[in-house]
């Protein structure tokens, strides 16, 4: 279950600008960290040692603590900040094949080091430290350090420098139990306190160490300090006192002045039931901290569904609305103006055509028949002049909805962010070509309409064999012969020539077929302008599709799932 948890947060992304976004973004980086770091590597080895941080602010005396507790310098302290460059893990030589391997901290290359001497490369061949700088962990093997639990010296929490803060966080997250060093003019500093309440929202073990107290202030702080983290439910932690006292030619503690701390890590490391409670503790206030993240996750990944779903909406709109104004423009006899109805004028003629039709449908038939075998170019103009026409009306309206498309998703902070400085309020390269091609697919589907449904009808051969591209300009001037859109005398002229293709095409092939015909034509323009403008809108949606395909839903489950798991452990 764990490992869904992860696979889940890894896949999600929050790619928008929204309100919240980059604390949700924060989320996923650091569930993903301590699943890695702590909660899967302790779930799997529940008898693992104990691992103990040493943790807290610049100069509280993290170094000087942990080499007071094994009685000798193994970690550098000084006066340059910051001090602590690369973490020293201390371990019992028994316990070593506990941190040797990628178990806990996967991600920081392991560095075998030596008491007193510079460290050199582990077995395992880990990088030099001049190269690993911050991204390695020192690992010591101390006989002073009780079997069962290893102490790790973190960084300063509020260290200068931005990678020591990071790495700091990063070590106490994966830690089973804290030792917080601070001191008796810093103890109340809001930076520590910040990662003291992260540790009581796990529910982790901490134990306080209060550092460098004049004896005369111990009883007023050490009862300030046990005040202050009782208010802030960790009322629990363990508070030691280490007085002020000067160091020794080495930097050296009294070893009375650590005693305390000493004896309690000893008597923990020796009490095997205690340390799996203290492991078990931690890890399932570990997942439920875990738990509510997750779920602060799927509540920002629903937030950008419902913008991605908006802002998708905004396009698929503009081109919708795109579309039926294309097709308005192929119903109400717009088309037909200008060059389209000059060149129908050409083929058809104004005068004899309309009074052979007249007198005798069958001279008509005749008639006509002769002049498609004769002159079949007027009917090629006619084509070409529809495809002009059309042509300039879907380019026109493509340009419209970009517009569009792109100004309302600018006038929405994700929108912006998500077009940056592209400008996508134009058609895209090459759309007028694609449009004429479509169109062209277009009419040429209507002459297999004609074909098709001319077959069979011997009658008509004639018609067919010779008359195909005028047969086929008829039907197109049919599909655009709705006249609301013209005015004067253009709806005469546009109407009659009209009228005068669906009498050509009705006594060829029949009025119900004429009907049928003109229906799958205007179904088959509706298809194909859909698809050029799906394509346009598409430089919109693409944007869009970003890795994130996990369901808000899906995580909220897992943080109840979660929640569950860190009750019943």
């Amino acid at each position: 279950m764990l490992e869904a948890v992860h696979r889940d947060l890894a896949a999600t992304a929050l790619p928008l600008a929204l309100p919240g976004s980059d604390e949700a973004r924060q989320d996923i980086r650091s569930a993903l960290a301590q699943l890695d770091d702590y909660i899967l590597p302790r779930y799997r080895s529940l008898d693992a040692p104990l691992l103990a941080v040493v943790g807290g602010s610049t100069g509280a005396g993290k170094s000087t603590l942990v080499n007071g507790l094994v009685g000798h310098a193994v970690t550098r302290a000084g006066a340059i900040r910051p001090t602590t460059r690369q973490p020293i893990l201390l371990h019992h030589p028994g316990d070593g094949r506990w941190f040797e391997d990628q178990r806990v901290l996967p991600s920081l290359a392991r560095i075998r080091g030596t008491v007193n001497a510079e460290p050199v490369p582990a077995s395992e061949a880990g990088p030099a430290p001049d190269a690993a700088a911050i991204t390695s962990l020192v690992l010591v093997a101390e006989t002073a350090v009780p079997q069962g639990i290893g102490l790790l010296d973190a960084p300063d929490v509020d260290s200068i420098s931005a990678d020591n803060r990071k790495l700091a966080g990063q070590l106490l997250a994966a830690a089973d139990l804290w030792v917080f060093v601070t001191t008796a003019n810093r103890y109340a500093d809001a930076v520590p306190w910040r990662l003291l309440l992260d540790a009581a929202s796990r529910d982790i073990m901490v134990a306080v160490v209060l550092d460098r107290v004049p004896p005369a202030a111990e009883a007023e702080v050490s009862a300030d300090l046990q005040s202050m983290l009782s208010r802030e439910g960790l009322g629990g932690a363990r508070l030691f006192v280490v007085p002020e006292a000067p160091l020794d030619a080495m930097g050296m503690l009294p070893p009375a002045a650590v005693e305390p701390l000493r004896t309690w890590l000893q008597e923990l490391a020796a009490d095997a039931a205690g340390r799996a409670d203290v492991a078990r503790r931690t890890l399932n206030g570990t997942v439920k901290a875990l738990g509510s993240r997750v779920e602060a996750v799927a509540v920002a990944a629903g937030e950008q569904e419902r913008a991605a779903g908006v802002l998708a909406g905004d396009a698929r709109d503009a081109y919708r609305d795109a579309v039926a104004r294309i097709l308005a423009a192929t119903r109400d006899g717009a088309l037909l103006r200008g060059e389209v109805l000059a060149r129908w004028q050409d083929f058809v003629g104004t005068g004899e055509f309309f009074r052979a039709m007249e007198q005798n449908i069958g001279r008509f038939r005749d008639r006509l028949g002769a002049f498609f075998r004769g002159e079949p170019a007027p009917a090629v103009r006619v084509e070409t002049a529809i495809e002009t026409g059309l042509q300039a009306v879907i380019i026109d309206e493509a340009a419209n909805a970009a517009e569009d498309a792109d100004a309302r998703w600018r006038s929405d902070p994700a929108g912006r962010q998500l077009l940056g400085g592209d400008d996508l309020s134009g058609t895209s390269d090459g759309f007028a070509d694609k449009a004429a091609a479509e169109i062209r697919a277009w009419q040429g589907s209507l002459m297999e309409l004609i074909r098709t449904e001319g077959q069979g009808k011997r009658t008509q051969a004639r018609w067919l064999s010779f008359g195909i591209n005028g047969l086929g300009a008829a039907l197109m001037i049919v599909v655009f012969s709705m006249t609301a859109g013209l005015t004067g005398l253009e709806v005469g002229v546009a109407g009659g020539t009209a009228i005068a293709g669906q009498r050509l095409l009705e006594a060829v092939f029949g009025e119900d077929a004429v009907r049928r015909l003109a229906q799958k034509a205007r179904e088959d323009l509706h298809a194909r302008c859909e698809s050029l403008l799906q394509d346009e809108q598409e430089r919109f949606l693409s944007r869009l599709e970003l890795p994130g395909g996990v369901a808000p839903e899906v995580l909220s489950g897992h943080a109840a799932a979660l929640r569950r798991l860190a009750a019943s452990a």
